[in-house]
């Protein structure tokens, strides 16, 4: 006899080439801003946990770093140590490609995803960007011919457009399971951790093509006084010339990118935050061990 399943419960990585919007997935799937969304490739460095519970399921979401030409530095080593552990630990992979487009890196995504042997769902997403709608269908022939995909999902994360639907059809594909995390739960990520996040989003958005990638943030303290938080964070870059450049003339900029920063935090943890933040020279960070650990890098 046929019975009800009763709970699905499991832990689906967000993978994909740079660039095609896995952050901004990660939080529409979760109704909540935890992942660094920019404009610029390469926005998240680290393994990200966004979780969505509904009455029979719970998906737990791994936003990674882009899949990427392997490069020699430190900083992107830790990147793709952080993208081979996430794939290692989940039940399904999600394949994020942008509406029309077909690159080498996402060549190079699906082939890492069939790798671990786990299901893969295709999520075709900014769909609202695909000028000539036409081309849609035969994009999704070409590229269903690739792998037989789990499902093949249509978003678009900005417009927060399918996003709750393919969530709910992600989460029916996994195991019969209990809950994993409690109902409440978005996110294994401590407060410390995502303040450090949104400082680094601002950067990447207030700051020009180069100068991001040459940025760390460190969260030196970070204190709940009542309802108020109060937070120390310190900007590493890797020249003076950087660090001028983040300052801004008369500290403008960096004005401008604690005031941006706070307001994304105090919309999150739902009280008044008390930001600091200085801006110091440690040559080539990106490039050494100790640091990156120091940083909070795996």
């Amino acid at each position: 006899m046929n019975t009800a399943v009763s709970h699905r419960a499991g832990f689906a990585a967000l993978v994909g080439r740079p660039n095609v919007g896995k952050s901004s997935l990660l939080n529409a799937f979760v109704g909540a801003h935890l992942g660094a969304v920019s404009a610029k490739p390469h926005t998240t460095r680290q393994r990200l946990l966004g979780v969505r519970t509904f009455d029979s399921s719970q998906i737990a979401f791994v936003d990674t770093p882009g899949i990427q030409k392997r490069r020699p530095t430190a900083v992107h080593k830790a990147m793709d140590r952080a993208v081979d552990q996430a794939v290692a630990e989940v039940d399904l992979i999600a394949l994020v490609v942008e509406a029309g487009i077909w690159k080498p890196g996402d060549e190079a995504a699906l082939a890492h995803a069939q790798e671990t042997g786990l299901p893969i769902a295709l999520i075709i997403n900014k769909i609202d960007l695909l000028k000539d709608k036409t081309k849609l269908l035969p994009f999704i022939d070409k590229v269903g011919k690739l792998h037989d995909f789990a499902v093949v999902l249509m978003v678009s994360a900005r417009r927060e457009q399918g996003t709750e639907d393919a969530c709910q059809r992600l989460a029916a594909l996994l195991p019969e399971r209990e809950p994993l995390f409690e109902a409440d739960t978005l996110t294994d990520r401590s407060e410390r951790h995502l303040a450090g996040e949104f400082v680094r989003e601002q950067l990447m958005r207030q700051l020009g093509n180069e100068v991001p990638y040459a940025c760390a943030v460190e969260v030196e303290a970070f204190e709940l006084v009542g309802q108020l938080r109060r937070i120390a964070a310190t900007i590493w870059v890797e020249r003076d010339g950087q660090k001028a450049i983040v300052i801004g003339e008369g500290g403008e900029r960096l004005k401008q990118i604690g005031s941006a920063a706070r307001m994304q935090m105090e919309k999150l943890f739902g009280g008044r935050v008390h930001i600091e933040i200085w801006v110091k020279v440690r040559a080539d960070w990106s490039d050494n061990e100790r640091s990156l650990r120091q940083l909070g890098f795996d």
